[in-house]
């Protein structure tokens, strides 16, 4: 009895993740929809661009920044080196006549270099983006309308991955499905999680994170408990490649989940204490049960072998699990078969998961450095 409730609730929770709880959100936000009152407006912004041995793609970046529809004299570029070894610093002193500010600090990680720059700046707004991303130039101004609502404590904006042509990743195609779920719960009041290519925060509404915590995956929540919404603006529009392969995919999730692990097992993350019901239903829901598909996967697996043998029921779920599995590794050899392509890359995040949750266990933070391909 006590295996088949194990059995069935790690299936329900799974189902609920993936399925349920989308179905739910879009359902909620058709219904009861909460609006943003923008403005436009022209606070003082220091866009602060985080950065560890960057060389490849900084001067793209910086001057993407310099070509920003907004206020010369109203914005500030600021670039936080944490403790690169590469030419990054070279090229980033290359645009000091532009006023492009180098922030050069010891190897400390990427929340501790925000941290620093935030310190070291006074505009009324504080932007943040990745070294790789490149923003439409109308972008910042589409953020910062979002800030004129008293409520809105942080707004991200809409990465678009561009997949390459001659990789097997099937990562744009699970950010749209994201960016699509990010829309429903800023619709419903507030979003769960949003990303580090771009985004923008009152300087009131800034927190600084301890080590192991992320923008991302930190602030929405603990802005939430202080009443301000986190909100997602489609309008404001950024660029990156995707990762061409699966595999190196898979990197960048293993640092990104094990940082997740760290936020709920020492960041607070499911603490419904101050949390609205229903925000901390949705925390639940989309971090907390997706963060443990990787565990979740593996106890059902457990449960329906132990049963198989005395249950038609378990063992028809182990030989779907087992096809399941066969058909990922067909994916691994042979991703252009639609079907074999996604349940590879599914099997590689949800298995990235319990890699995660196991270095959080150990005691790691996830360490910040640039994934590109072949690195």
């Amino acid at each position: 009895m006590v295996l088949r409730t194990v059995l069935w609730g790690s299936l329900a929770a799974l189902g609920w993740t993936h399925v349920g709880y989308p179905l739910a959100a879009g359902l909620l936000a058709a219904t009861r929809r909460k609006r943003v009152a923008k403005a436009d407006v022209e606070p003082s912004v220091a866009l602060v661009v985080a950065a560890h041995n960057e060389e490849g793609a900084i001067a793209e970046r910086l001057e993407n920044a310099l070509r920003l529809d907004y206020p010369r004299d109203r914005l500030e570029l600021v670039v936080a080196l944490d403790g690169s070894d590469d030419g990054t610093r070279e090229i980033v002193e290359r645009f000091a006549d532009e006023g492009v500010r180098l922030l050069e600090l010891p190897r400390g990680g990427k929340t501790a270099a925000q941290n620093a720059a935030a310190a070291a700046t006074t505009a009324e707004v504080l932007a943040f983006s990745d070294a790789n991303s490149l923003w439409e130039p109308d972008a910042l101004r589409h953020l910062v309308r979002n800030l004129a609502d008293p409520e809105v404590g942080y707004v991200c904006g809409q990465l678009r991955l561009e997949d390459d042509a001659d990789g097997d990743s099937r990562e744009g195609l699970y950010w749209r499905y994201e960016l699509w779920l990010r829309e429903q719960e800023s619709a419903c009041g507030s979003i769960t999680a949003g990303n580090g290519a771009i985004y923008a925060l009152p300087r009131s509404g800034f927190l600084e994170l301890e080590e192991g915590s992320s923008h991302d995956l930190g602030l929405p929540f603990r802005l939430r408990r202080r009443g301000l919404r986190s909100v997602y603006e489609p309008a404001a529009v950024a660029h990156e490649r995707a990762l061409a392969t699966t595999l190196a995919e898979r990197r960048r999730k293993v640092r990104m989940l094990t940082q997740a692990w760290w936020e709920i097992l020492h960041g607070g993350m499911l603490d419904p204490r101050g949390q609205p019901p229903l925000y901390f239903a949705a925390l639940l829901s989309h971090r907390g049960l997706r963060y443990a598909s990787g565990p979740l996967h593996a106890v059902a697996l457990v449960a329906s072998l132990a049963l198989a043998p005395r249950d038609r029921g378990a063992r028809t779920l182990l030989a779907a699990q087992l096809g399941f599995a066969a058909l990922a590794l067909v994916g691994r050899r042979r991703p252009e078969l639609p079907l074999a392509g996604a349940a590879w890359y599914y099997a590689v995040v949800t298995a990235a998961s319990a890699e995660g949750l196991v270095r959080a266990l150990r005691g790691s933070h996830g360490a910040w450095a640039p994934v590109r391909d072949g690195s």
